[in-house]
């Protein structure tokens, strides 16, 4: 069964259009245990990604990605020149993890956050909770076809 999730990037870090351009990514410098978690228990290869565009006007959803390899250890952690360096994770013990993202399909209209919180059909979204900030994100199947749909995609478009 194929989990869907939301994944959050900063456009002027990584944009969606990057990944497009690169054909994959891994996913590097998430230092949130939650999140962290996620990454390396619960996605699987085959799991669908919104990619979020956020700290933009307007913070918006921009394409569909899928997770192309499961959670491994986030080596820049490791790295003392990395902006992501955690002198307590070692190769031996690592403490963060990361996946791999290839891009699906870009969508045809920009989903912009506002429209998602004007959208009753989106009112479960953890991503229009207050509060939520989490970089990564579990999102319900039939939100992620809202989402979809609101974009002018389905499911038979990748």
């Amino acid at each position: 069964m194929v989990n869907h999730w939301l994944m959050k990037s900063e456009p002027d870090v990584y944009p969606y259009e990057q990944l497009v351009k690169d054909g994959s990514t891994h996913w590097d410098g998430v230092r949130n245990y939650q999140a962290r978690n996620m990454m390396r228990d619960d996605m699987k290869i085959g799991d669908l990604v919104l990619f979020y565009h956020s700290n933009f006007k307007p913070p918006h959803i921009a394409g569909v990605a899928r997770v192309s390899k499961e959670g491994y250890p986030d080596h820049t952690s490791w790295d003392s020149n990395s902006k992501y360096h955690d002198p307590k994770s070692t190769p031996d013990q690592p403490r963060w993890f990361m996946v791999e993202l290839e891009p699906v399909c870009a969508l045809g209209n920009i989903v912009p956050l506002q429209s998602v919180r004007d959208n009753p059909a989106c009112e479960n979204m953890l991503l229009i909770r207050r509060g939520q900030r989490l970089s990564i994100q579990p999102v319900d199947p039939v939100d992620f076809d809202t989402i979809l749909s609101m974009g002018g995609c389905s499911r038979s478009d990748f």
